[in-house]
């Protein structure tokens, strides 16, 4: 008797990296998205047909968000609370277990719903309508939406606006990818595309619509077309104008807690070299007590930072540096010169950053990541090096994603 004839229904036997359900069969391990442990699927031809029984006490009582079932931007809506926190606080521990770290992982902390204030949408332009929203689940295509429970409600509200430029921006037939960042002087809105074909009436057009939407800046490609005010935003007191399309923190809450933590760890040191720096999202909290050293790859965020530091008043010198530490880390002779380092580098992580950490005499190090396969990684490494991890803070600013930043405090303990 084969699976197919004996085995349509089958448990859920616990979750995976993304949360989704996992189901054990003869043939192997299958994923059943939305699927919670305990509950039962239904097989067919070797596929999860669906959810034959389910758990009530495990699930959200009500939707936050009219597209769950099909937006791709929040695949974790389904879980109750208490299931949601416990299974994410759960995956970073489960992952620094699997590279055998010891470390205290402290209690998990979430932003709050609509507070994402940096939102990237897909946007599509077809001959008759405008798609504007986030790629549905394990598919490329576009769930148009019109709500959001966790983007800030100025940006739900410029919706219909953005998709009124994109409508005078794109070629029919055409996408691309709009970042939309709320600052203090109101949107920022980058295309990473556009027409180069725009003519003087499309212009005015495209004025006119940014004006209407109190829009502090509109740019395309990181060019600016469109400025009527300074779109900046508050970075640990220091008022930052980050260039079009940056990397920005997602949340302005989850930004404050993790510069709390690091500004804490650091708290005694002289010099600190903050890797991987950005725009300054841990330098300017860092300055408040130590100088810093701000490094970073991506020119126009260094000048951003370099350029809010000089009008920045209260700080300690801060010193910036254009430099790639993925193929030119800082040495351990280099690293003589700081008592501290923080560094959060994109998801890829910072190996050979690490490695140079691991053989330095630094005393203190925060590492910050927002993958925790590559955080434990590097830190593997550091361990390796002689760090100890004092504790891990995971911090939830992608809400209802599989996604967890984290924050690590090292320190080098004192040969006696």
């Amino acid at each position: 008797m084969t699976m197919h004839e004996s085995d349509r229904r089958v448990p859920v036997t616990g979750l995976g990296q993304s949360g989704e359900g996992i189901v054990e069969t003869p043939q192997g391990r299958l994923f059943a998205p939305g699927a919670l442990p305990g509950e039962i699927v239904s097989l067919d031809r070797g596929h999860v047909d669906g959810i034959v029984e389910s758990r009530p006490e495990l699930r959200r009582a009500e939707w936050l968000c009219p597209h769950v079932d099909h937006c791709g931007g929040c695949s974790l809506q389904h879980m109750s609370e208490d299931t949601y926190r416990t299974w994410k606080a759960a995956a970073l521990s489960s992952t620094l277990s699997a590279h055998r770290l010891q470390a205290e992982v402290r209690e998990m902390i979430s932003a709050p719903l609509r507070s994402r204030r940096r939102a990237v949408l897909s946007v599509r332009r077809d001959p008759r309508e405008v798609q504007l929203g986030f790629r549905q689940r394990q598919s490329h295509d576009i769930v148009a939406i019109e709500a959001c429970a966790i983007a800030t409600p100025r940006i739900v509200e410029a919706l219909p606006g953005i998709r009124a430029l994109a409508r005078l921006l794109l070629a029919a037939k055409s996408e691309t990818h709009v970042t939309v960042l709320e600052t203090s002087g109101g949107l920022d809105i980058d295309f990473e595309t556009a027409r180069a074909d725009l003519g003087a009436d499309e212009r005015h057009a495209l004025s006119a619509t940014a004006a209407q939407m109190k829009l502090a800046r509109l740019s395309t490609g990181g060019a600016p077309m469109f400025l009527s005010a300074v779109p900046a935003l508050d970075i640990a007191g220091t008022a930052v104008v980050a260039p079009p399309g940056a990397f920005v923190q997602a949340v302005a809450e989850a930004e404050r807690a993790m510069q709390a933590i690091a500004a804490e760890a650091t708290r005694k040191s002289k010099v600190v070299a903050d890797l991987f720096a950005g725009i300054g999202t841990f330098t300017f909290a860092l300055a408040r007590r130590s100088r810093v050293l701000a490094i970073d790859s991506h020119k126009a965020s260094i000048a951003a930072l370099t350029d809010a530091a000089r009008k920045a008043q209260g700080l300690r010198p801060i010193d910036t540096k254009v430099r790639d530490l993925f193929t030119d880390p800082l040495s351990p002779r280099e690293l003589d010169a700081v008592d501290a380092i923080v560094f959060d580098p994109p998801r890829a992580g910072a190996k050979s950053q690490a490695a140079a950490i691991a053989k330095s005499k630094v005393k203190t190090v925060v590492a910050i990541s927002c993958n925790p396969t590559t955080l434990a990684r590097d830190l593997g490494l550091l361990v390796h090096g002689g760090y100890w991890i004092e504790h891990v803070t995971p911090i939830d600013q992608f809400l209802y994603t599989p996604h967890l930043e984290a924050v690590a405090v090292l320190t080098r303990p004192v040969k006696r």
